[in-house]
């Protein structure tokens, strides 16, 4: 394999695709799981189905729905980097918001109600009492669904094709290289992302020892 025939850009868009991915869902994972969790209404059981729904969904059944939806709302969103985020968000949602709604469902509510005795809001509670002892299960959301993110192929593909530059992450060029029978480049690209995967799931492990915690 010649060295000099290897294309990072498919890494880097990858990369990008995973950081803002994840600082997006980070944002809305914490105040829906804040949410949900004091939710007590009917519809509880319902919403936590339909936000886990990704984890069960075939990727091309999330990527087709998608297709659909964005050609009703723009023609601009489709085969664009805008388009694979926003499925991306929606495919790796679960990965952030499952660990941390679990946290905090399960976080002491003897330190909750001191904190609303205190006269401390739901926000203040949130920001001073249950995020800075729940921080392992948000380390644990942030690293599984950045990883989540850069493996992704099904949603991808469908909502972003194969653009040089614009939509091919990673594992579509892996794809692409086999297609065209360039398997020492196939072999690279999956080697990268093989290391990547086991790194991953080595610092979660490692944290969560750490801290004593199971998610």
């Amino acid at each position: 394999m010649d060295m000099t025939s290897i294309d990072l850009t498919p890494f880097f868009i990858s990369f990008k695709l995973a950081f803002f991915t994840t600082l997006i869902l980070l944002f809305i994972s914490i105040p829906l799981a804040y949410f949900l969790s004091n939710y007590k209404g009917k519809l509880k059981l319902i919403l936590e189905s339909i936000f886990s729904l990704p984890i069960v969904l075939p990727p091309t059944v999330l990527g087709y729905y998608l297709l659909i939806g964005f050609s009703k709302i723009s023609d601009n969103l489709a085969f664009t980097f805008t388009g694979i985020l926003i499925a991306s968000i929606i495919y790796s949602f679960p990965f952030m918001f499952n660990p941390i709604l679990s946290a905090i469902e399960n976080f002491d509510k003897s330190l909750i109600e001191a904190s609303y005795s205190l006269k401390k809001t739901r926000f203040e509670t949130l920001k001073s009492v249950i995020l800075p002892n729940i921080k392992p299960a948000i380390f644990t959301g942030i690293v599984i669904a950045f990883g989540h993110t850069i493996g992704e192929f099904g949603v991808v593909l469908m909502v972003g094709g194969s653009i040089d530059g614009v939509t091919k992450v990673a594992s579509i060029a892996i794809y692409d290289y086999t297609e065209t029978l360039e398997y020492g480049l196939a072999n690279f690209y999956s080697l990268v992302l093989l290391i990547f995967s086991f790194l991953i799931l080595f610092s979660v492990n490692i944290i969560n020892r750490r801290m004593n915690v199971r998610y």
